[in-house]
């Protein structure tokens, strides 16, 4: 990124967590400005699960403090400032960019998630995001059974760009995914992007369908998917924490993106499925346009988080 889009991002990554710093000022400030006991510090962990970071990512802040200022006066702002280094060391082991290495061409990404995550719109955005880096991309629309998924991923590729290998409403989703592996093979694609479908009524039929699609990629390419990445809509607080529990049951996830941050006061699911999973996070988003998906910079993030920013 230029510095200049640098700088609009971090305007925008502290728009978009501002519900979520606010959320958290509100809850940390009545335990500022004192002495660090363990009523305090039963407060502090008690407001940092109240802003959505999850028991573990609130006990391992809580257990810093003791160690490091425990009897000691503390403000507001040495508080916050302790906690956004806490969140920092929990989110940099999992802040890992979505790289493509993959050879023989084309890196296989399956893209799951529940219907109305923001699933679609994140495909596009990784698409503009790959392209940014100039790689040649390509989606295949494996979302077969709902028609608006096939019509809105068509929309997102023609706006971004980019083909896509599509079939009809109801079609197999495993046939569509051959065809466009075999296409970005032809075609030197760099990255193949595959939507799939989003449905978690039935569990053991979805998981039926995602061992279909990989046992057809096994025959053209055995490495293939070099990624299922899961992308999680932040609004849902902590049902977005059991939908990683399911769909890695159900589709060995490998890396999270993590939507929406900017309409919520839970950003801080983001360090708690951290903490928790230790997945990596190869993205967030926080906006509606192409380029409003990027790596995130752990500790600017922090900081944002923890109001410090």
């Amino acid at each position: 990124m230029s510095e200049q889009s640098s700088s609009s991002w971090s305007d925008r990554l502290l728009g978009g967590f501002r519900k979520t710093s606010d959320r958290l000022s509100e809850n940390i400030a009545p335990v500022g400005n004192t002495r660090l006991d363990d009523a305090t510090l039963d407060e502090i962990e008690d407001a940092l699960i109240m802003s959505d970071l999850g028991p573990e990512a609130a006990g391992r802040v809580r257990e810093a403090l003791r160690e490091q200022r425990f009897g000691a006066e503390i403000t507001e702002r040495q508080l916050r400032e302790a906690v956004a280094e806490e969140i920092a060391a929990i989110l940099r082991p999992v802040a890992k960019p979505l790289e493509v290495t993959a050879f023989p061409r084309p890196q296989v990404i399956l893209v799951i998630g529940v219907n109305g995550s923001g699933k679609t719109t994140t495909i596009a955005k990784l698409a503009h995001l790959f392209m940014e880096d100039d790689y040649e991309v390509m989606l295949a629309a494996g979302d077969t059974f709902r028609a608006a998924a096939i019509g809105q991923l068509q929309t997102w590729a023609d706006r971004v760009g980019v083909p896509l290998v599509r079939g009809p409403e109801g079609g197999d989703p495993a046939s569509i995914v051959f065809d466009a592996v075999k296409r970005g093979t032809d075609e030197g694609t760099d990255a193949l992007i595959v939507d799939t479908a989003g449905r978690l009524q039935n569990k053991r039929e979805l998981m039926d369908e995602l061992a279909k699609i990989r046992k057809v990629l096994g025959r053209l390419n055995p490495e293939a998917p070099h990624d299922v990445v899961l992308v999680l809509d932040a609004t849902n607080g902590q049902n977005a924490l059991s939908q990683i529990d399911v769909f890695q049951e159900v589709a060995g996830v490998t890396g999270l993106i993590m939507t929406k941050l900017d309409g919520t006061a839970r950003g801080g699911i983001l360090v708690a499925a951290a903490q928790k999973y230790g997945l990596p996070i190869h993205a967030i988003g926080v906006g509606e346009q192409l380029d409003d998906l990027r790596p995130f910079d752990p500790d600017l993030v922090a900081r944002v988080i923890a109001g410090v920013a």
